[in-house]
């Protein structure tokens, strides 16, 4: 039987303002079964980006309680890998001292010939071998999130949290790093919590869609993710994925406070 990985138990959570209080998420529920893709979707401003900052425990709720491997979180965790849309890349090192920077950190007394191994194994599994030595402004932004993503899970943490780590990009480059993303969770697997605005890429990269309401956000639909056949791209233009993205949308409007348009 899967266990939940990730639960967050009715967590109500608002930021101090000059204007008083702005609440942001109440009385959430959230449950990520180990080894799945959680992705995380909602209107502009409903506290998506609070959410996975409450998981890695960058901050605590007002109420409520996020549990992680069965441990209630009460700070920072090592065992949290953290993607942005800014790749945050440090230009003074090489791509290959990037990636290993986290091992550094958590991992000490690992030699280095380790560090580098397991560092370079994950650069050749997202096509980034023979750049290992360059520095990020040599690189292209597609490259540069690439190695963002081998940096975010060289450590193997128990959850990889995604801020919109494609948002910046180009549709081609855009749709070229889903796959890989997926090809590199079918080698490397991982827990993922993904936040994002693109309904086609949750659904590329999703076990489990979570709509967020309008804040305060709660937990307003599940999608459980039927793909068709093999993750590839063309998939997503398939009636089954068109399904999913129109009921997606649906839950969108009555987010944002608008009613679904009618089907044609």
């Amino acid at each position: 039987m899967t266990s939940n990985l990730i639960e967050i138990k009715r967590v109500t959570h608002a930021y101090k303002t000059p204007h008083g209080p702005l609440p942001v998420l109440e009385n959430l529920d959230v449950t990520v079964p180990e080894g799945e893709f959680c992705a995380v979707v909602g209107p502009s401003g409903c506290g998506k980006s609070t959410l996975t900052r409450l998981v890695a425990g960058l901050m605590k709720p007002d109420k409520g309680e996020v549990w992680l491997h069965g441990e209630l979180v009460k700070g920072p965790r090592k065992t949290v890998g953290m993607a942005f849309q800014n790749p945050v890349l440090l230009e003074w090192r090489t791509i290959l001292q990037n990636v290993i920077l986290p091992l550094e950190i958590v991992a000490p007394s690992m030699p280095k010939k380790d560090r580098e191994a397991r560092a370079l194994e994950l650069l050749a599994l997202v096509g980034l071998s023979g750049f290992e030595n360059k520095r990020p402004s040599e690189l292209s932004g597609g490259m540069r999130q690439r190695a963002s993503l081998c940096r975010a899970i060289v450590h193997k943490p128990d959850v990889l949290i995604m801020d919109e780590p494609f948002g910046a990009l180009d549709a081609f480059t855009r749709e070229d790093l889903w796959q890989t993303m997926h090809d590199l969770r079918e080698k490397e697997p991982f827990t993922c919590v993904l936040i994002t605005h693109d309904l086609r890429e949750s659904v590329f990269l999703g076990d489990q869609v979570i709509v967020l309401s309008g804040r305060p956000a709660t937990t307003q639909f599940i999608l459980d993710v039927k793909y068709p056949g093999e993750r590839v791209i063309d998939g997503l233009y398939t009636p089954e994925c068109s399904d999913m993205l129109h009921t997606l949308r649906e839950q969108i409007q009555i987010a944002q406070g608008r009613v679904p348009e009618a089907a044609e």
